[in-house]
């Protein structure tokens, strides 16, 4: 099966999502498909990528239209160790306008002293804004890095305080 790359607009700039079989494998604000794909390990890269229309895009365009939680259900695929996937799947749980510090986050996966593994699970996350990884920050809320630029983190975090 061939996965759909899709670039639309966004006020944040262009966003690029990389779907297959209807999941989101790695996703992030450029045009630029070869950084898309660079996201994922190399034994996860699929072997055929074709520009197309993928259903999450509808989701972004809503979450940017005010909608935040239209990016909660959309189905997303990454492989990692077993800390990863449940570190991934803490991040969808982190309400918007309600980020944590990195330590915060850590003690949220019953690791309180595993502060560097769990920047490490924001900072390999693939699928950027459906697994909202922009939620953690650093202690005293500064926003500390972001694959996709600072300015984007501070974006999507006003955005969120907002709604």
């Amino acid at each position: 099966m061939t996965a759909l790359l899709q670039t639309i607009d966004t006020p944040d700039g262009p966003f690029t999502i990389l779907e297959d079989d209807g999941r989101v494998l790695s996703s992030g604000w450029t045009a630029d498909a070869a950084s898309i794909l660079g996201r994922l390990r190399a034994d996860r890269v699929p072997a055929s990528v074709s520009p197309g229309r993928v259903r999450s895009a509808e989701a972004v365009v809503a979450y940017y239209a005010g909608d935040i939680a239209a990016i909660d259900d959309v189905p997303v695929q990454q492989a990692g160790t077993s800390m990863q996937m449940s570190g991934w799947e803490a991040l969808r749980s982190i309400a918007p306008g309600r980020p944590l510090t990195y330590s915060e986050f850590a003690a949220h996966l019953g690791s309180p002293s595993a502060v560097r593994a769990a920047a490490s699970i924001c900072a390999r996350n693939a699928p950027a804004l459906f697994v909202p990884c922009h939620r953690v920050l650093r202690a005293g809320g500064a926003l500390g890095g972001f694959a996709w630029g600072v300015h984007v983190k501070r974006s999507l975090l006003d955005r969120e305080a907002a709604a």
